[in-house]
């Protein structure tokens, strides 16, 4: 239960805002058409439900609400995670969500929104994992692998804060998606996934005991969308973003999301 405390305490500090924009106080983008891409391969902020086939999840309900009340029509698509980046700052989508970490580096290629969601990594192992507890006895066990995708988050924080900072170090498996870590994982090809506690949550709760957390966080992350850079959707949203978190609607959607829903459910 320490990361679902962990994310809702991280939430209480992105959603309250000092000043409430009220509905009328947004711009209006008079209906105009905005290409949004995602990865559909990071829940509960946006996958594939298995059910309905449907595409559904936190970010899914916070655009399609922020589209609303700026009043332009969503066209969703689909991308790689490492193609994402390049691809909004090439102009080929107007905005990227998939649980993007805010980084100094990446706004050399894209503006970011303000923060929507606050998070913090944690260390994703099998069930019956009992051979390391946390990140210090996962860095003396020599044996363990990591799997991670490359030039993420967790790539550089499982490189400099649980191994010896070496980017090639061969205890780190790379893999081209998140699910694919977390099924190396399942698996036994991989012994710990590094992910925020947002997946974490996600893929524990549809485990059915085959996965866990341990050891505590190792650092925290703001989210945003991304956009072309001078791309000017940026005001907007982050005018949306704003009255979101004043009202009570991202409050409203981690309750759904993260609180909820139930994975597989």
């Amino acid at each position: 239960m320490l990361f679902r405390r962990t994310v809702l305490a991280s939430f209480a500090a992105l959603v309250l805002s000092p000043l409430a924009v009220s509905a009328a106080e947004l711009p209006d983008l008079g209906g105009k058409s905005v290409v949004v891409v995602t990865e559909n391969a990071y829940p509960p902020l946006q996958f594939v439900d298995p059910k309905s086939g449907k595409a559904i999840g936190w970010e899914y309900d916070a655009m399609n609400e922020i589209a609303k009340r700026l009043n332009f029509k969503v066209e969703y698509q689909n991308t790689s995670w490492d193609a994402m980046i390049q691809a909004v700052s090439d102009g080929q989508y107007n905005i990227g969500m998939t649980g993007i970490t805010i980084k100094d580096d990446r706004k050399q290629k894209v503006d970011f929104s303000d923060p929507y969601m606050r998070s913090q990594q944690f260390m994703l192992v099998r069930g019956d994992e009992k051979r390391f507890t946390d990140a210090k006895s996962f860095g003396e066990f020599k044996d363990g692998l990591i799997g991670a995708q490359p030039g993420t988050s967790p790539f550089y924080t499982a490189v400099y804060e649980i191994l010896d900072g070496n980017e090639q170090n061969p205890r780190i498996k790379l893999f081209e998606t998140f699910g694919a870590t977390v099924q190396a994982l399942k698996t036994g090809d991989v012994d710990l996934v590094l992910t925020d506690s947002v997946a974490a949550k996600g893929y524990v709760d549809s485990s059915n005991g085959a996965l866990k957390v341990v050891g505590e966080p190792l650092g925290t992350e703001d989210f945003g969308f991304i956009f072309p850079k001078g791309s000017d959707l940026v005001a907007p949203v982050n005018a949306a973003i704003a009255a979101l978190k004043a009202d009570g609607t991202f409050e409203a959607l981690n309750k759904k999301w993260f609180l909820d829903y139930k994975m597989g459910e």
